[in-house]
Formats: C-alpha cells, structure tokens, sequence
C-alpha cells in the first residue's frame, strides 16, 4: 500500500531538554495511525517538524512524495491540522472564523463546514472567547477538517471533549478513513488508539520503541486493583504480583496485566470484603509495562 507520510531518521534537538532521536515512520494512505506515548515522550515534537512548524536538525519527511520544507508549502492546501492548544482570534465570532479559514482553500468548503457543525454541535454566533475548552476543540476539528483535506494530522485530539462528543468525533474519522483519507493521530489514551486506529506507534524519551498493527497489538489489560481482604498473602500468591504500590494491613493496591475474567475467577476464591479496579492512564501503563 502507499506511503502518504514517510518520515526517516528525523532528529530535533532542544539542548539539554528531550527531543526526538532518529524517529522512522511510514503512514499508509487511508489508514487512522495511532501515535502514542506518555507526556513528554516527543509526539508534538515530531508532529510540529512534521508541519513544519519547528526546524528539524536532521533527517526527512516527506508528505505525498513531497520533501516538507519552506519551499514547499502548497502541500499544506492538502493537509488538515488540529494541534494539542487552539488559539484563534478571540474577537471573532466562530462563523467569522470559519469563514476566514475557508477563504484559504480554491474550495467550496460551505458543505462539509456545515456537515461538521451541525454534528459537533457548535454555535457559529458566539465569540472565540466566549468558547469552553470543549467548544473550542470542536471549532479545531472544524477547522482542520472542512477543506476535505487528503492528510489530516492531530495532537491529543480529544482533550476536553466529553464522552458523547467524543463518539460522535471517532464517527467522524471513520467518514474520513472511508474517503481514503489518511489520519495521524497522537494521544496519551491508550483506549481511544484501541478503538480507532489501524496500527501504533509508540514513543518513549524521544525515540520510538515499537510499530505494530491493531490487530496484533496486546490487549491484555493492565488496570490498577485495590483489594480488602484476610487472605491478601493468598491472593498476591496467586496471583504472581510484583507491582505492589502499597499495603497496609489487609489491604493492598496493585497493577495487573491479563485478562481481567481470570482475575476476577481468581479472586472469587477468597473472601473479599473491597474491590475495586480502574484504567490506568498511559503514563503509568509506560512506568510498569514498557520501562
């Protein structure tokens, strides 16, 4: 399959502060690439040289067969964009914003502009500073999704939208991928990369540490479980934990990796008088399962 984003060797240095190191990616067209890693680990790094927007110190990327570089900026017509922060004219209403972004492309983008609004919900009336963190991330979508563009990039896309917005949005990249568009997606979810991208790649302090498809990625679980009981020696036993975060008398806190039926068929043994077990977020998922 073809290659829309080829990125080799990529290398940007901040001095003393983590960059990226020699990151290698190919991003099949019409395919939701997952990029995920804790904060910090360089995906807006690599997302900003990918846009140009910061200058690399080595290496290449290319966009439908493109270099990407300060020459070359019509390839940004084909290209939407939704960074980590949105920061828009604050005295502009949402229809004068969209208006003045859609007069950028040779395009009639007024379908899919109002397509977009009307799924996402949002009010074209109000100012940007009157917008919630919510409402302004769904006027970004909007905007970097209006144009049709064949490649759309996007960094921590779901910060601040709510859980019935953010199905309604995965509806929307599923329009997209259906289209053949080809999206680059960064989050620090692992649950949302499960439920919408072909395939991940994993960064770590810069440098990534593994490209898989969806498909054979490892599902096992990994949560946290906080349980009360008279036979916590038993249970931890049996259980084979090594990840203890803390005891204190019969209670214990501690992260599991597996299936969560077999934990639950191994608990049931004992007598448990709390259970309690959550997700983990990815930071503590890299501290405990890729250090």
């Amino acid at each position: 399959m073809e290659s829309v984003i080829k990125i080799k060797d990529l290398t940007k240095n901040y001095g003393k502060s983590r960059g990226v190191k020699n990151i290698n990616l190919e991003i099949e067209k019409g395919t939701i690439y997952g990029f995920i890693g804790p904060n910090g680990a360089g995906k807006s790094t690599t997302i900003k040289c990918i846009m140009n927007l910061i200058n690399k110190n080595s290496g290449e990327i290319h966009i439908e067969n493109t270099p990407v570089n300060n020459k070359n900026y019509k390839i940004k017509e084909d290209i939407g964009y939704l960074p980590s922060e949105i920061h828009l004219y604050e005295n502009m209403t949402v229809k004068k914003m969209l208006d003045y972004s859609a007069s950028f492309y040779k395009k009639d983008c007024s379908r899919r502009r109002e397509n977009l609004v009307k799924k996402l919900e949002v009010d074209e009336n109000k100012k940007i500073d009157e917008l919630s963190l919510g409402n302004l991330k769904k006027v970004g979508i909007i905007l970097a999704l209006m144009h049709e563009p064949k490649v759309v990039i996007m960094d921590e896309a779901t910060s601040g939208l709510d859980p019935l917005m953010q199905e309604k949005f995965y509806d929307i990249l599923e329009e997209e991928k259906k289209k053949g568009t080809t999206i680059f997606f960064s989050s620090h979810i692992l649950s949302e990369v499960k439920r919408i991208c072909d395939k991940v790649a994993i960064i770590k302090e810069g440098q990534i540490i593994k490209i898989e498809d969806m498909n054979s990625f490892d599902t096992s679980e990994v949560v946290q479980v906080k349980v009360n009981s008279l036979q916590i020696d038993e249970i931890l036993k049996e259980l084979k934990i090594e990840n203890i975060k803390y005891r204190k008398e019969n209670e214990v806190k501690f992260i599991y990796k597996g299936e969560i039926n077999i934990l639950i068929q191994i608990l049931a043994k004992y007598s448990v008088s709390k259970l309690i077990i959550e997700e983990l977020d990815l930071e503590e998922i890299f501290m405990h399962y890729y250090e």
